[in-house]
């Protein structure tokens, strides 16, 4: 009667425990990282309802409406706006409620370039001449809660990432090591049960 040995059995589970290993590294936890992101995803959204520039709020400005022309709102202002819409909201909501790795960096990365794009909001709207014309307003309220909390996500979006990818190396090291030991352990049996072998007699 044959007895399966241990290492039989765990082989057996060893595809089921590789993707439940995957499916872990793929995931984030914020902890209580998650309420902060999620005020700021909230204040972000405020932001589009308050004055980005002069009577022009957010939504205007993302809409490009005639009031927005007529306070002569700059390409950085709008890309701005819609990267806070599609970062600061869509990608960042989606991250918290899906929990998924992939989506937190995406939010990191379009997070990041909307706090560049906001300082240059702000710039464009102080700075005489930057389209051939003067700016009738300045910064408003909203651009400038609206840049704050882009910079709020972006900086614990970068903690949570940079941790997951902490753990994510880690597993991939223990994967090759374990790789490699049992690599290791076949090449010694398979030695072994060379050796064990009769030689014929010449």
């Amino acid at each position: 009667m044959s007895t399966k040995r241990p290492d039989d059995e765990f082989e057996q589970f060893e595809g089921d425990l590789r993707k439940a290993e995957r499916k872990v590294a793929g995931e984030i936890d914020p902890g209580a990282r998650a309420l902060v992101v999620a005020a700021a995803v909230l204040v972000v959204m405020l932001s589009l309802v308050l004055p980005h520039t002069g009577s022009v709020s957010g939504i205007d400005v993302l809409t490009f409406n005639s009031e927005a022309v007529a306070e002569n709102v700059t390409i950085t202002s709008r890309i701005f706006i819609w990267l806070q819409v599609i970062f600061g909201i869509g990608f960042s909501t989606l991250a918290l409620v899906t929990r998924r790795w992939f989506f937190a960096w995406i939010a990191l990365c379009g997070c990041a370039v909307g706090c560049v794009a906001g300082m240059l909001a702000w710039w464009s709207r102080n700075t005489p001449g930057v389209s051939g014309f003067d700016p009738p307003s300045g910064v408003g309220a909203g651009l400038v809660v609206g840049w704050l909390a882009m910079i709020v996500l972006t900086f614990h979006w970068a903690r949570v990432v940079w941790v997951r990818t902490s753990v994510q190396l880690s597993l991939e090291a223990q994967r090759r090591d374990d790789a490699a030991e049992q690599e290791a352990k076949a090449v010694a049996l398979q030695r072994k049960s060379v050796s064990k072998r009769p030689k014929k007699d010449d």
